[in-house]
């Protein structure tokens, strides 16, 4: 190489790189990335203490790296030159396809044994009985279509596992959706089961409760959206792929629906479609995130159920709304008081934790069962 050729690039890069600065300085800091569907890095404030310990360091390389100008485009492009050389890992999300699937990691024990102490205690403190519910993720109901050599956790074996060790009864979500691989059960771009998915979710449900489900037919499902882009897309950088359809099954005509988002009762609703108009479509069911639920329907013949759960329950209450003449879900994540003594109060028939295998084990707010 020339002397002059590498000038000549050194230049260019000098001026990419200014242009660059400019544009930084000139645009105005984003909150939010719709894309990724997270927060951003805003200006970390200047303190010695923030020097000393090396966290405003952190802070500015992760605000220079999140406002960088067209980070959208440069993350894209990034996934798209991994992909030409034959990468099929994405921070932890497999190309496979025309879909995308999380990798599930292997469990802390430790966080696994305490998990499980809280959930016996919980089944120590009520007379009413608690079922065990665990949902395998695309990972394990479609582990033929991973990458060759793509590394994920035995689902099928930790589920059997979780019940051996509970000792509770279970709701067998595994043997009904591999029943039905071969349908669109879980989304392409996002992690949670898909409307249909859910539905065959609430049929194990009803079965494990010695209860007859409605059949599939019974429903007419009204298509809200084609232009679902989830979690997966997010986070793998893979914007490429077809976007999803969201389907919605239940009428909510019947529901009366409350919601404790504020801390206080408050109308809630069964589909929230204003969140149609925004990057994160899912939490259209419900509403999405919220610490307690209350869907009541008086012409259901079933009784009271209550749900511990993650957000793989939102699309699913809507089908158990059809059977049972109260439905309560509760999210750790938000809601802090007993939920022995909640459930005792509500006069609930049945407590169900459900939740996601990955959900299970990253969820490190279990411990209030014990309450």
């Amino acid at each position: 190489m020339s002397r002059r050729y590498a000038v000549g690039l050194s230049a260019l890069f000098c001026l990419f790189l200014g242009g660059m600065l400019v544009l930084h300085l000139g645009l105005p800091d984003r909150e939010k990335s719709e894309v990724e569907n997270r927060t951003l890095q805003q200006v970390p404030s200047f303190s010695i203490g923030a020097v000393l310990d090396g966290s405003f360091m952190e802070q500015t390389e992760d605000y220079i790296a999140d406002q960088f100008p067209g980070r959208d485009g440069w993350t894209e492009g990034k996934a798209r030159a991994e992909q030409l050389l034959g990468k099929k890992e994405f921070h932890g999300v497999y190309l496979c396809g025309d879909r995308l699937i999380a990798k599930v990691e292997e469990p802390d024990q430790e966080l696994l044994e305490k998990d499980l102490s809280y959930v016996k205690a919980l089944a120590e403190k009520t007379d009413i009985p608690v079922y065990l519910g665990l949902i395998p993720s695309a990972a394990e109901i479609w582990k033929d279509r991973l990458p060759a050599g793509a590394q994920s956790l035995d689902q099928a074996a930790f589920i059997h596992s979780m019940a051996q060790e509970t000792g509770l009864p279970t709701v067998d979500y595994l043997s009904v959706l591999q029943k039905h691989a071969g349908e669109e059960i879980f989304y392409r771009t996002d992690h949670h089961w898909t409307s249909l998915g859910a539905y065959y979710g609430y049929t194990a449900v009803l079965k494990a409760l010695g209860m007859e489900p409605l059949a599939l037919s019974s429903f007419t499902p009204q298509r809200v959206t084609e232009d679902f882009n989830g979690t997966l897309y997010s986070r793998s950088g893979v914007h490429w792929l077809t976007p999803d359809a969201i389907d919605l099954y239940v009428k909510e005509n019947d529901f009366t629906v409350s919601s404790w988002r504020t801390g206080k009762e408050e109308a809630g609703e069964l589909y929230d479609l204003e969140w149609l108009e925004s990057k994160d479509k899912y939490s259209l069911f419900l509403g999405g995130n919220q610490p307690l639920c209350v869907i009541k329907n008086p012409q259901a013949q079933g009784g009271k159920i209550l749900l511990v759960r993650d957000s793989y329950a939102d699309s699913l209450a809507p089908f158990l709304a059809t059977a049972f003449s109260e439905v309560h879900l509760v999210d750790l994540r938000h809601y802090k008081d007993s939920l022995s003594d909640y459930a005792k109060e509500q006069g609930i028939d049945a407590i169900l934790l459900s939740y996601s295998v990955p959900n299970f084990l990253e969820d490190t707010t279990r411990g209030f069962l014990a309450k």
